[in-house]
């Protein structure tokens, strides 16, 4: 399947775009930075900023979400901050939290441990914007430093492993009011007791039509890994809305291909972004 994805992306960035028919496609502004696109940005696997970021943006991110896990329920909240410290650069700090909970034909079921599940950093630097093809593409790379359990946390053992992303990015406008939009890359955990590696392939995929005249959208993320000889994908169909000038609201419905480790899931992100000066 990747190698058909690897394949199939050069006829995707060649589909046809008269972008300069379009202003709205265009992040506009009076000081004349570097020139943005307008994509449209994942809700669930969202970016580290946004994709040729301009100096002093920022946002702040508050997220909640339930996975039913077969056996007991998971609960997902986070927060996080980005912003973006010179032209085209994002950086991001996400602090995410689980609690489970055994569900009702899980009652003799050990659930996991809850946990604070790690201090996320991450930096996104978009290298390339193309004006003909409608096109942006970023290099990414996150890390992930995983806490242990919180019923066993002391400072001895604090931290169970480290978690590295490099990932890269393209997204391109299909069109007046579509998007879409590809983020891929490896994931490398290493475990501290043990001392041995873990790897998978992390890929989403994205496609929105964005309303015209507004930031609202409604489109569907496809996010798969890839785990040795194991595929895993889950369907998250998605809506973005504008409920004030800086604040958004993003409502996400998981749907797995595979049921056998997990049912529905739901998310939902609160996104305020202060006015750029």
């Amino acid at each position: 399947m990747k190698s058909w994805i690897i394949l199939a992306l050069p006829v995707w960035l060649a589909l046809p775009m008269q972008a300069q028919d379009y202003d709205s496609l265009y992040e506009l502004n009076e000081k004349r930075q570097p020139l943005k696109l307008r994509h449209a940005e994942p809700i669930y696997i969202d970016l580290i900023r946004d994709l040729g970021a301009h100096k002093g943006e920022r946002e702040w991110n508050v997220g909640f979400g339930m996975v039913d896990k077969l056996r007991f329920d998971k609960y997902l909240a986070l927060v996080e901050y980005e912003w973006a410290p010179i032209d085209r650069l994002g950086l991001e700090v996400e602090l995410p939290i689980t609690i489970y909970s055994a569900a009702a034909n899980g009652l003799n079921t050990e659930k996991p441990s809850n946990r604070i599940e790690s201090i996320k950093t991450a930096a996104q630097w978009t290298f390339h914007v193309s004006e003909k093809k409608c096109a942006s593409f970023a290099l990414g790379y996150l890390n992930e430093l995983e806490f242990t359990d919180l019923n066993s946390i002391a400072w001895s053992n604090a931290f169970r492993g480290n978690l590295v992303n490099p990932f890269f990015i393209v997204a391109k406008q299909l069109g007046h009011d579509f998007h879409s939009l590809i983020y891929s890359g490896p994931r490398l955990n290493f475990n501290f007791d043990s001392r041995q590696w873990t790897s998978e392939y992390q890929l989403n995929a994205s496609v929105h039509y964005m309303i015209p005249g507004t930031r609202n959208f409604i489109g569907v993320e496809f996010n798969s890994d890839f785990l040795r000889d194991q595929f895993e994908m889950v369907i998250r169909p998605q809506m973005r809305l504008v409920i004030h000038e800086s604040m958004m609201i993003g409502i996400v419905q998981g749907i797995p291909v595979s049921k056998e480790r997990e049912r529905l899931s739901t998310f939902l992100r609160l996104i305020y972004e202060p006015r750029h000066k």
